[in-house]
């Protein structure tokens, strides 16, 4: 059965119209996630995209991936990004054993994360993978127009806090199965540790965008 790497791309982006066209360092965001699936022929056997909008479609085929035309019932704001997962294996004949989950608004990664990834898959007994990343801020939730701190007490040194982590969206590896059920995450899905300053890289808005832009720049400078 075959790995496949699945790239879920719409066109109606509100925040940041077209984002998944726009260029970041002379190349479309959406061919990112591309390029990343490509260095790994030896993992990844087929990359697809899905979209529902015929420019990310263009730039999806010149780089050399596979098109999934999605439906406009699967593309909305709150349509689950599962959905065009499951669309995708529903609408190929391969048999599919794994999906690596790239999405287009984190397009830097760091080198050789899907090769650490699935090796870390494979070693564990798990059911799935996910990037995270350490949170070193305080937090706490406002009630009654009073700040209570959750993962703190006052006075506490950041230093000191128990760990956090968050889902960097950097990549996911899902068993088809789940995707079949409509989940991205099983119950022993292995969280894997990336603390890079390409985690906090997410694109939703122009700031977003203007700080991958730096990030992009300060990596290429570090070279």
């Amino acid at each position: 059965m075959k790995k496949i790497a699945i790239i879920p791309a719409r066109g109606g982006s509100k925040r940041l119209p077209n984002k998944n066209v726009l260029s970041l360092g002379g190349i479309p965001l959406v061919a990112h996630s591309i390029l990343e699936a490509k260095k790994y022929p030896g993992i990844i056997d087929e990359i697809y995209v899905s979209t529902d909008d015929s420019q990310i479609k263009d730039i999806a085929l010149s780089y050399g991936a596979k098109v999934i035309d999605r439906p406009t019932q699967l593309s909305g704001d709150i349509e689950p990004t599962v959905s065009a997962l499951k669309h995708v294996l529903e609408s190929i004949s391969d048999q599919v054993e794994l999906v690596f989950l790239l999405q287009p608004t984190n397009p830097l990664r760091p080198d050789n994360l899907i090769a650490e990834a699935y090796d870390l898959f494979r070693k564990n007994n798990c059911d799935g993978l996910m990037t995270v990343s350490r949170n070193h801020q305080k937090f706490g939730k406002i009630s009654d127009n009073k700040f209570l701190p959750f993962n703190y007490t006052i006075g506490q040194r950041s230093q000191d806090l128990e760990p956090l982590y968050f889902e960097n969206g950097l990549l996911y590896i899902i068993p088809s199965e789940l995707i079949l059920q409509e989940k991205i995450m099983g119950n022993a899905t292995f969280p894997m540790i990336v603390n890079h300053p390409f985690a906090s890289v997410d694109i939703d808005t122009q700031e977003d965008f203007d700080f991958a832009e730096f990030t992009y720049q300060k990596s290429k400078e570090n070279i």
